[in-house]
């Protein structure tokens, strides 16, 4: 019951910026999520709250302490990062293209509309307004779309799509009409001939004062501005009104006399000119993404063909030319040291990270860039397998949360995953009439499984001894049975009139269950070819079905939203759930009645059984996921997959201000050209994508869950979700879950009792206090004699929490011998209570298995190294 969400699979990047704090974590939007990537650890998490749509923009602290992220609603967020906690919220109110911190850390500059608003950065105090409004500037035209800050923090540059830059500072200055300075007219940066896409001060690498601002513009132009102090100029200067302005093609005589503000501490007074002029000329490719890095002076740009290219500024010097993708490159942005550039593609769903020195890559993550359709764990639970709409399987690792391969032979849709007893090897069943056998050792398609004539494959199973595989289909009604060894068919079972949704084979037997939608669930004996020897009879399509992990029992769901309980073995229906009304939530834009009164999508389409058989997930067409107790029948917990209002299904009530008489007024779009960088609205009526003056309907997601499933075991489960890869775990080192805790039980007293000497102590109390990391130590800290006798007087009720250490340790700890010694000593002395309560302990015990099983894996993998390297020595020198 204790599952809290861990992880976002199957989805590294959606759109957005994004930053890198610290040189080496990359903070990334995923949805209405946020995900860091540590990218010398390669490991990802996600954080565990939620925007209340897709978020949008990034900005993080100089320091790393804190982010800020802004959704589609406009909605801020103020993220202590390292305790992954919101600690502020407030709504801009208007549509935010940036959001930006002051290089002290202590401003925050939005754009916001036409506006450029300047905000108090909060902190860790806790106010009733945290967020402080400073300055507004409201000079622009149109919406801003670039935003940097001076080093000093006391300028800012604004790009919009006006085609104009401008310049701003925070700070009046006192004295600023008696020098005949024009501070409250920003200076503008003309010429541009198309929207701005990124403006960026420059500094001089021996003074390290500002001496240059870059403006980029989505055509391809690059302006270099120098700034010329009032003694360099020509002519003297003289206050006044002047022209607040210099064109990019010819610089003004009359602006050239006029003193503005110096962009320095120093104070001085100067003037802006163009110095140069580049373009990329990479024509009919647009300007999408760019960033510079002021220590080093390089800038990355990124184009909407998929290419990007680094400059030596401000030479102009072409670096490095290279290709990522064949879609538009969303973001571009360098981390602090510059050796690491981070690219993002939004409609793919890549993220990379390259280091342009070497020219290698440190990241490279691309999710399903379509539904998830099924997923499958190893037996192990270390590896998720995830097929999807794409035509792609990728296998991720679940502990780190990458994915290390990607399978891309299936021609359509995959519908199906199933992992071998082994751990080796990988099925998949698909729509284009196959079902491959994947071998997680060499990453290759090492058997293919066809059918005399083309079919569509929608279920998937293989019997315990992995001799056997079976696939329901689609089309005709039929379950073809393959020899895993041969690849020969050999045979096909008839007798469902409706799609076989449903596969599985008992676990205790070679009996197959199938389900299907004519409303029947059968059980096949594969083996002796007697064809169906069972048939459970239901009032409804059945939509999947799933045996118990011991075997005696089997439960399947039906179109009604019922849940069935079947004894395979005698044939009886032993429990029923009614679910309609626990599924039952969110109510799409295009439905005619309430979420309460319809009917639609209340049903359960997916089933898990956990370890123990206690309990089994549920889930379908909605937001919830349902957890129920077999035996009572009971609704245990609901779990919501996503707060996410940029889908559908997610409100119960929807607001009928947004319902027009062209229908719901979100899923009507009038199609802006600017959106589509480089795609004008002439285009796509020619190509016939859009008629003139019609409107594009293109929908929104629906939330889902098409995918259940729980690791063996029993600490996790996965669903794929209309978001993701959703994982949830009981393993989680930021929960704090105070076993048996009194005012003396405290970190402090666990130090004492480990400086007197006292490890038995030591380790009780760490337990009821359940801190993880305390626990670790006063286990390393146990002499090898002492390891027994600490065992022993070791309560009950703490073995479960003691053996989930001991599995943590064995995959992160260097001492395997002396973890495996207590290992030994807590079989021995509490091995009649674990044999006992094995149903309580179970997804512990499973957890230490599949860590004793991974190591002993590991040494032989080397033992075998050794023995062949040490024969070919041996060899060489009897040869010699």
């Amino acid at each position: 019951m204790n599952y809290r969400f861990q992880n976002l699979l199957g989805a590294p990047y959606r759109g957005g910026n994004v930053v890198v704090v610290n040189n080496t974590h990359l903070i990334s939007p995923v949805g209405n999520r946020v995900s860091v990537t540590d990218l010398i650890k390669s490991e990802t998490t996600t954080l565990p709250f939620q925007a209340s749509s897709n978020i949008s923009r990034i900005a993080a602290s100089p320091d790393g302490v804190f982010i800020v992220t802004v959704d589609d609603n406009s909605r801020c967020q103020f993220i202590n990062l390292r305790r992954r906690v919101v600690l502020h919220r407030i709504n801009f109110k208007k549509p935010v293209a940036v959001v930006k911190f002051s290089p002290d850390g202590a401003l925050i500059a939005v754009a916001a509309g036409k506006l450029v608003q300047v905000w108090r950065s909060p902190g860790f105090k806790k106010e009733f307004f945290p967020f402080e409004l400073v300055k507004t500037f409201a000079n622009c035209n149109d919406k801003v779309t670039a935003i940097d800050w001076s080093p000093d923090s006391k300028f800012l540059l604004a790009g919009s799509k006006d085609l104009t830059v401008r310049l701003f500072q925070l700070n009046r200055l006192k004295d600023a009409k008696a020098k005949g300075l024009h501070y409250n007219k920003p200076f503008m940066f003309l010429g541009h001939r198309d929207v701005i896409v990124g403006v960026f001060f420059g500094v001089d690498k021996k003074s390290k004062q500002v001496n240059k601002v870059y403006t980029l513009s989505r055509d391809g132009a690059v302006f270099g501005w120098d700034f010329i102090k009032s003694n360099d100029l020509d002519e003297p200067e003289s206050p006044g009104t002047p022209e607040r302005s210099v064109e990019g093609d010819e610089v003004s005589n009359v602006s050239k006399k006029r003193k503005y503000v110096d962009v320095n501490d120093d104070d001085g007074v100067g003037n802006w000119e163009l110095a140069k002029k580049d373009y990329f000329n990479q024509s009919p490719a647009k300007l999408t993404a760019c960033d510079y890095h002021r220590g080093l002076e390089i800038l990355v740009v990124g184009f909407s063909n998929g290419t990007f290219r680094l400059y030596q500024m401000p030479d102009f010097v072409c670096i490095h030319l290279y290709s990522v993708s064949h879609q538009k490159i969303t973001t571009a942005t360098f981390n602090e040291l510059g050796n690491w550039v981070t690219f993002g593609c939004a409609k793919l769903g890549q993220l990379l990270v390259w280091e342009w020195k070497s020219e290698s890559y440190i990241l490279r993550q691309q999710g399903h860039f379509y539904d998830v359709n099924t997923i499958a764990y190893s037996p192990d639970s270390q590896l998720l397998a995830t097929g999807a709409d794409d035509n792609k399987i990728k296998v991720w690792t679940v502990s780190s949360g990458f994915c290390f391969i990607t399978f891309n032979e299936h021609t359509n849709a995959v519908t199906a995953l199933h992992f071998m007893a082994n751990n080796h090897c990988l099925l998949s069943a698909s729509l284009d009439g196959t079902v491959r056998a994947w071998d997680l050792f060499r990453y290759r398609n090492f058997r293919t499984f066809t059918t005399p004539s083309s079919r569509q494959f929608v279920s998937l199973a293989s019997d315990q001894s992995g001799e056997v595989i079976c696939a329901g289909t689609l089309d005709s009604f039929e379950i073809f049975v393959w020899s895993m060894k041969t690849g020969r068919l050999l045979d096909v079972l008839s007798g469902h009139e409706g799609p076989v949704h449903g596969l599985m084979f008992s676990p205790t037997s070679a009996i197959l269950a199938s389900s299907s939608w004519d409303r029947t669930v059968r059980l096949w004996d594969v083996f002796d070819g007697k064809g169906s020897v069972e048939t459970f009879q239901h009032t409804h399509d059945v939509l999947t079905v799933v045996y118990r992990p011991d075997g005696k029992q089997l439960a399947c769901s039906t179109l009604d939203g019922q849940i069935h309980f079947w004894d395979p073995i005698d044939g009886l229906l032993m429990y029923t759930i009614e679910g309609r009304r626990d599924i039952a939530g969110g109510r799409l834009m295009t439905d005619r009645r309430t979420a309460a009164n319809s009917t639609s999508g209340k049903c359960f389409t997916t089933l898990s059984y956990s370890a123990d058989g206690n309990y089994i997930l549920a889930g379908g067409s909605s937001k919830y996921i349902c957890m129920y107790d077999v035996a009572d029948q009971v609704l245990l917990r609901r779990f919501q997959i996503t707060l996410n209002l940029s889908l559908d299904g997610v409100l119960d009530v929807l607001n009928s201000k947004n319902m027009t008489d062209a229908g719901p007024m979100n899923l009507i779009d009038d199609y802006d050209s600017d959106i589509d960088d480089g795609v004008d609205k002439q285009t796509r009526v020619k190509a016939g994508y859009d008629l003139p003056g019609a409107m594009a309907n293109r929908g929104r997601p629906i939330v889902r869950t098409k995918c259940l499933r729980i690791a063996p075991t029993g600490r996790s489960w996965s669903a794929a979700t209309t978001e993701g890869v959703l994982v949830y775990s009981m393993d989680d080192n930021f929960i704090f879950d105070p076993t048996d805790l009194d005012i003396d039980v405290t970190p402090e007293a666990v130090e004492a009792a480990l400086g007197e000497d006292q490890p038995s102590r030591a380790l009780i109390l760490s337990l009821r206090l359940n801190e993880d990391a305390l626990i670790k130590k006063c286990i390393i800290a146990v002499p090898p004699v002492d390891i027994k006798a600490v065992i022993t007087s070791i309560p009950f009720k703490y073995l479960n929490r003691l053996i989930q250490a001991f599995a943590e340790l064995l995959e992160n700890c260097p001492h395997l011998e002396f973890i495996l010694r207590w290992c030994q000593e807590l079989s021995k002395c509490h091995g009649h209570s674990i044999q006992q309560n094995s149903r309580n302990l179970l997804p512990s015990l499973k957890s230490l298995q599949k860590a004793i099983t991974r190591l002993h894996q590991d040494l032989g993998d080397t033992c075998s190294s050794n023995e062949y390297m040490l024969r070919y020595l041996c060899t060489t020198s009897s040869k010699q």
